[in-house]
């Protein structure tokens, strides 16, 4: 049984939906730790940054994929992390997840159920296997009718010849070793600095309109609808705020970014966040030829 939840990007659609399950989700709290620094960002940690790139979920049309954005923006990261920045990046394709519903679809989703979808199946291949077409087989938009978005071999894994799309069946992957929700701000802030960002659940509409500077709403709604991903915090005289890392593109906000004060559970940003760590992750492939057959 699904629950349904508004989703932020009404607006636009009108019918979009954040999706969410009642099945129980594994909590975690970590070991309350007083050597926190005062403020810790992993897009610039001393001078190095930990981040991937920022992301549009609305390109090439809209999508209310928001929840896979966040949950795969913050696992990028954490490999990028794990890897010390060797390397060129590995960046995680949303149109998986909404092929193979795996968390959801256009029309919402949860960013722990997405977790939960590849901890199960086995992976998720690299982006470059799939692009991104802001489409899933239950899209209202017209340019996504007609089009084949079922969670078949060749839309998981592809590449284009001259007779048309060809399956990979040995591609580059990335796993997870396990996945847990997680709330409350001094719980996340360990979570952030032990092992990277966190997809977090949030009141989106009053932020829809920001521009820039630190978010201080405590007294709007705590009802959320939009999934982004914490990279970390800051401090603004005696109070902490989050640095939020958001998917509508880097002419919004601060180039993509926001802050929002910490402690208050403000738009409801400390109450429903998820995060995974990353299993294995493909450092070689198995080479194929051009038309994606005669892989070793």
């Amino acid at each position: 049984m699904w629950k349904f939840l508004t989703f932020c990007s009404f607006f636009v659609l009108g019918h979009g939906r954040y999706i969410d399950t009642p099945e129980p989700k594994i909590w975690v709290e970590n070991d309350v730790c007083d050597t926190l620094p005062s403020s810790f960002f992993w897009g610039d940690v001393n001078g190095k940054n930990y981040l991937t790139k920022n992301l549009n979920q609305h390109l090439p049309q809209f999508c209310g994929s928001c929840w896979a954005h966040g949950a795969l923006s913050s696992l990028a990261d954490r490999i990028k992390i794990a890897r010390n920045t060797t390397r060129p990046d590995i960046n995680l394709p949303v149109q998986f997840l909404l092929n193979c519903h795996g968390g959801g679809t256009c029309n919402g989703g949860s960013q722990y159920h997405a977790y939960k979808y590849i901890h199960d199946v086995g992976g998720i291949p690299f982006d470059t296997c799939l692009q991104y077409s802001a489409c899933s087989s239950d899209s209202h938009n017209e340019v996504c009718k007609n089009r084949d978005f079922s969670c078949k071999p060749v839309n998981i894994c592809r590449t284009s010849t001259q007779k048309g799309n060809v399956a990979i069946k040995n591609y580059p992957n990335v796993t997870i070793s396990r996945f847990y929700a997680l709330r409350d701000h001094l719980n996340m802030m360990i979570e952030i600095y032990k092992n990277g960002p966190i997809a977090c659940a949030i009141n989106c509409v009053p932020i829809m309109d920001y521009r820039g500077g630190i978010v201080d709403m405590p007294n709007e709604s705590k009802s959320t609808d939009h999934i982004v991903s914490i990279a970390g915090w800051g401090t603004d005289g005696d109070r902490k705020y989050w640095i939020i890392r958001n998917s509508w593109g880097e002419f919004w906000g601060e180039l993509s970014f926001f802050r929002i004060y910490m402690g208050e559970n403000q738009l409801g940003i400390e109450g429903d966040c998820a995060a995974a760590i990353p299993g294995h992750w493909s450092e070689h492939n198995k080479p194929c030829s051009l038309d994606g057959e005669n892989c070793l």
